[in-house]
């Protein structure tokens, strides 16, 4: 069968479809880049906020498009959305043959071949189950980077946030497995690694006893042919000395930590269920950059939180001035049903919310604009993504820049390169977020 996936949402789910894939062409299934040609449509949907969920449900609408003129034989839903609205997809829209939660992705072969007898059917494992899929994934990445899923669900019940009731409690995946699968991953090609979780900083506590997010890294930094390992979604409370320690000392980790601390008054932190407060916060950013030099933060932010007031905007953004993240992105609230936030008092208007979000965004831009021209002069390890047309330019990424969230390097030079190459840059130039660059 030709089988077209759609992915949407994060890299967590990116790593859920990729093993999708493999369970599927280890039948022989045939994966196709286009609707015309599917005999199958895999939609892994989203629905962390609004907006996602929106795009979620546009999708699966246009996708049953295809089933309603005849070319398509089966429509399979799986992902977040499917988790939380399971039998309103299966009652509201008539087309689709398949929805699978969460924590059942591992049974997608069954369900295509069920639909494809005409049957419908429902497949919903406890939310807080972890499919250990032995079959080799399919890296949708471009092969030179992927992601390595640590652990999945959160503990944590922040008062805006869905994601422990659609992906279940913390649960870390066995060292051993991710050893095997990051192994795997060199042997195929991939020089960069970034690990994922709702929560990275907690690997390992709920089966080791310990947080053993350092012991899982020096391991991974013995793995010949990796490069770069790279962090994402470290709580900064949970954040070690141990940790900071093996950042610091291994080579192959980059300087660089995705840390989301959502705002910076304490009377919001509080109200979102956040676990810390602003002072911890500088504290926490400060030692980052004592004893990690160079280390790149990136953070994210909401704004329009209910309840917040101008002054604890004007707050948040004195902060952002001080703080100077390298990298920075803020989303608007949005109210999610069966969240405690959702029922809160005083809900802002969205138009206040997104004139906050453009004042934070213009503030982080000058910010972000100045940090690029003081790296001209500079010379950076640059991983090469691919070709500039017409060019003689390649585009790249440094060790501050996590793929599809951070910005570019641009680097010249009349060298025949290959993505997932590594050059060393002199740093000529600054456009806005991206650099520009030759090689040395």
């Amino acid at each position: 069968m030709n089988i077209l996936f759609v992915s949407l949402g994060c890299d967590k789910n990116l790593v859920d479809t990729e093993v999708m894939l493999g369970l599927l062409a280890q039948k022989g299934h045939q994966m196709v880049d286009s609707e015309e040609m599917a005999d199958v449509i895999v939609v892994n949907t989203c629905c962390f906020i609004h907006d996602a969920k929106e795009e979620s449900i546009q999708t699966i609408l246009e996708m049953a498009e295809y089933k309603k003129e005849g070319t398509l034989k089966a429509l399979i839903v799986t992902g977040c959305l499917a988790q939380r609205y399971k039998q309103e997809i299966l009652d509201e829209i008539e087309e689709v043959d398949a929805v699978l939660g969460t924590t059942s992705y591992d049974k997608i072969v069954d369900a295509i071949e069920e639909a494809l007898k005409g049957r419908k059917s429902l497949e919903m494992e406890n939310v807080n189950a972890l499919p250990l899929v032995d079959t080799k994934r399919l890296v949708t990445t471009g092969g030179h980077f992927a992601y390595l899923k640590i652990a999945e669900g959160c503990d944590k019940h922040c008062t805006y946030c869905i994601i422990p009731k659609i992906r279940g409690n913390f649960r870390s995946v066995p060292m051993e497995r991710l050893l095997k699968e990051a192994e795997e991953l060199a042997r195929q090609g991939v020089k960069e690694l970034i690990l994922v979780a709702q929560e990275t900083t907690l690997y390992g506590k709920d089966i080791y006893g310990e947080k053993s997010l350092h012991i899982l890294l020096k391991e991974l930094c013995k793995i010949s042919g990796l490069r770069w390992i790279r962090i994402l979604y470290c709580y900064p409370e949970e954040i070690t000395d141990e940790l900071i320690q093996v950042i610091k000392e291994e080579d192959k980790i980059c300087k660089y930590l995705d840390l989301p601390i959502q705002h910076a008054c304490d009377d919001v932190l509080k109200r979102m269920g956040r676990r810390t407060s602003k002072a911890q916060l500088v504290e926490i950013v400060e030692k980052l950059r004592r004893e990690i030099p160079g280390i790149a933060l990136r953070t994210t932010l909401i704004t329009g939180f209910p309840g917040e007031t101008e002054e604890q905007h004007e707050e948040l953004m004195q902060f952002v001035d001080d703080m100077e993240f390298d990298r920075l992105g803020v989303f608007t609230y949005s109210p999610e049903e069966d969240t405690p936030a959702a029922t809160m008092p005083d809900q802002i208007e969205e138009s206040i919310k997104e004139e906050r979000q453009a004042d934070l965004m213009e503030l982080q831009q000058e910010i972000a604009f100045e940090l690029a021209e003081n790296k001209i002069g500079k010379e950076l390890m640059v991983m090469i993504e691919g070709k500039v047309a017409d060019e003689n330019a390649y585009v790249g990424r440094t060790y501050m820049d996590a793929p599809n969230v951070d910005g570019l390097i641009f680097v010249e030079t009349d060298e025949e390169m290959m993505s997932g190459d590594f050059a060393k840059v002199k740093v000529t130039g600054a456009l806005e977020y991206d650099l520009i660059g030759e090689i040395m």
